[in-house]
């Protein structure tokens, strides 16, 4: 019997959901599926300047699958932006945070939070 998948912990959701070249056709460019995980690790990593380690335990999964899923990610950025194709971020098996606990989502004040104009 297989381990059962362990949610991803989320801070927040993209405020843009959908990327891409403003000077073709939607059916001409093509489209890339990016989920809400694999966001979420490209916004720690490269945005907050986390480790895999850091981002790991702010997403509540390994370090081995965080670098997984950020190499995807990576994929996916690399393929819209070369070859013209609109970005899509939506679904994946992630849990948004509750912005509280032991350990907060992003070790810092809570993104989430401070978007809402919360302290």
């Amino acid at each position: 019997m297989p381990r059962p998948m362990k949610w991803r912990r989320v801070c927040c959701l993209p405020e843009n959901e959908r990327f891409g070249p403003l000077d073709q056709d939607q059916e001409e460019r093509g489209t890339v599926n990016m989920t809400v995980d694999e966001y979420e690790t490209i916004r720690l990593i490269d945005l907050e300047g986390m480790t895999q380690e850091e981002c790991s335990v702010a997403m509540n999964i390994a370090r081995t699958t965080v670098q997984g899923i950020y190499i995807e990610a990576r994929t996916k950025l690399a393929e819209s932006i070369v070859n013209g194709k609109e970005l899509i971020i939506s679904g994946g098996q992630y849990k948004l945070c509750e912005g509280e606990g032991e350990i907060p989502c992003c070790y810092r004040p809570c993104h989430r939070h401070q978007r809402r104009g919360n302290p």
